[in-house]
């Protein structure tokens, strides 16, 4: 198979460079036939682009970065494509002989300007995958924005999940198309020297908040609770809930509670501020709240979070995100609370964030946020399947089975009510963590997938802050997690108490 991007030579951007796509592992080729300007670009958008580059970027180019001659892509038009893939805004190209003439479309329309018009307005696009041919929509999605810097930065992600959603459809796999509603900008759309000149003092805004504070550091909210807890009221409402004290320059986040061997303990990401690298700790409740101190439980050399427990054979297990490290590892415990041991490894060469697992129909289900090498980190799910936990793991039939950033990435453990299954969800519509969505899972089999997000959930008088994205329940106790400002100046009071006054509230509860 040959594809053929077809691409405007006088826009022509860095990501349009690539000799092949990345097809089930397989490398494609990629061929480019230039095609002649449909519509004028703004007046200095690539150098607004170089500007982002220097600044926000700190000198990396990014790949909507204009494409140097000399760098052109060796591949071309030299040989006749099987698949053309038509990035322009202009007419469909009357002299192709592929078998599948795709084009991207941006809140439904073609075209680069159409992706710059929808960020203008203040947000990213839905992304569709349309047959010329016919008209129909071959998939959907909705890219998550949080690595997103700036003009060039959000034009470099939507067009590596525009790429993402290519390959899954060439590659075979029936494509589960979702209902999403184009967005609706947040104000009027702002000219490309207005947003990245706002794009530019945002980003300053941030250094200086980094030099003061902790970003971001986030806190587990904890609260015991005997009636109706999250899932039943769908809000946040009942008990007040108390918030885990931390050192200050550590956060933790990422509740998961567990009763074991008679005790109960809550797991969470532990990450140091002055390292940048978390690990796994736990802290032990009792009835009156937590106890004693928070215990160091899990450490490797990469980053670990999002720490999963699961019982089986009679054993209890760990699966804590190690996505940088790429791949999915399965740790045994070998002491309750403090002893772990890495058993094996469950999927291996992947990014696959906030694994969480379900029984579910006679078989074990695995949900992961995946990522194929470029754009956002919570947009695209990816499911596998196995008899057994330890495995073997197969791939859904439709994997990425999910691209939108408001319903993808898990958020805690799946719960059964009225023989309904349910998972939470990380709703990153508003950045990364920003709230929490209640989905139902009206279909689940290796495949077929299909849920509904029946409630959603946001920081408010029930529980102040920026963030929310994780919930948990382990008997009378529910976890969630959030942020909050944090001074590092803080820390000092801390460890030198006598040179404050002291407080005159509690900061360990919010109601």
């Amino acid at each position: 198979m040959i594809i053929e991007f077809r691409c405007e030579r006088e826009y022509a951007r860095r990501w349009m460079s690539r000799e092949t796509l990345s097809i089930d592992g397989r490398d494609i080729p990629v061929q480019i036939a230039w095609a002649a300007t449909a519509e004028p670009r703004p007046a200095g958008l690539d150098a607004l682009f170089e500007l982002e580059r220097l600044v926000l970027h700190k000198g990396r180019h990014s790949g909507a970065n204009r494409l140097i001659a000399n760098s052109e892509p060796t591949r071309a038009r030299t040989e006749t494509a099987d698949v053309i893939v038509d990035f322009t805004g202009g007419a469909r190209d009357p002299n192709n002989s592929g078998r599948l003439y795709l084009r991207p479309r941006f809140n439904g329309v073609a075209g680069e300007n159409a992706a710059l018009a929808a960020i203008l307005a203040g947000d990213l696009p839905v992304i569709d995958i349309v047959n010329e041919v016919d008209g129909s929509v071959l998939d959907r999605g909705h890219p998550s924005g949080e690595i997103a810097a700036g003009l060039s930065g959000a034009l470099e992600t939507v067009m590596a999940r525009t790429l993402t959603m290519v390959a899954a459809v060439l590659s075979g796999r029936p494509r589960i198309v979702p209902q999403l509603a184009p967005p609706v900008g947040h104000g009027p759309r702002r000219g490309p020297v207005g947003y990245v000149a706002r794009g530019l003092a945002v980003s300053v805004a941030k250094e200086i908040y980094r030099l003061c504070c902790y970003a971001p550091h986030w806190h587990v909210g904890w609260r015991f609770n005997d009636g109706a807890g999250v899932w039943q009221t769908g809000d946040l409402s009942g008990p007040g809930w108390n918030v885990l004290g931390d050192p200050g320059n550590h956060f933790y986040a990422d509740p998961f509670p567990i009763t074991w061997q008679g005790r109960t303990f809550v797991f969470f990401e532990d990450l140091d501020h002055r390292v940048g690298k978390g690990i796994i700790s736990a802290v032990e409740f009792a009835d009156s709240g937590p106890v004693g101190e928070v215990l160091p439980v899990l450490e490797e050399p990469w980053h670990l979070s999002y720490p999963f427990l699961i019982e089986d054979g009679g054993e209890l297990w760990m699966i804590p995100e190690s996505s940088i490290h790429g791949d999915v590892a399965l740790y045994k415990c070998i002491r309750f609370p403090d002893k772990w041991e890495r058993h094996t490894t469950l999927l291996a060469g992947l990014e696959l964030a906030d694994v969480t697992i379900t029984r579910h129909n006679g078989l074990h289900y695995l949900f992961g946020a995946w990522r194929d090498g470029t754009g956002g980190y919570s947009d695209s799910l990816a499911i596998y399947y196995a008899d057994h936990l330890l495995g073997p793991w197969l791939p859904h039939a439709s994997n990425p089975v999910l691209i939108d950033r408001a319903s993808t990435r898990p958020a805690g453990n799946f719960v059964t009510i009225n023989d309904k299954l349910w998972r939470p969800v990380q709703n990153c519509a508003d950045g990364y963590g920003a709230a929490l969505a209640l989905a139902e899972v009206v279909e689940l089999s290796p495949t077929t997938f299909r849920q509904i997000v029946r409630h959603s959930l946001k920081p408010g008088p029930a529980w102040p802050g920026r963030k929310l994205h994780t919930l948990n329940r382990c008997g009378r106790l529910e976890v969630i997690d959030g942020s909050h400002v944090q001074p590092k100046t803080r820390t000092l009071t801390r460890r030198f108490p006598s040179a404050v006054a002291p407080p005159r509230t509690s900061p360990s509860t919010v109601r």
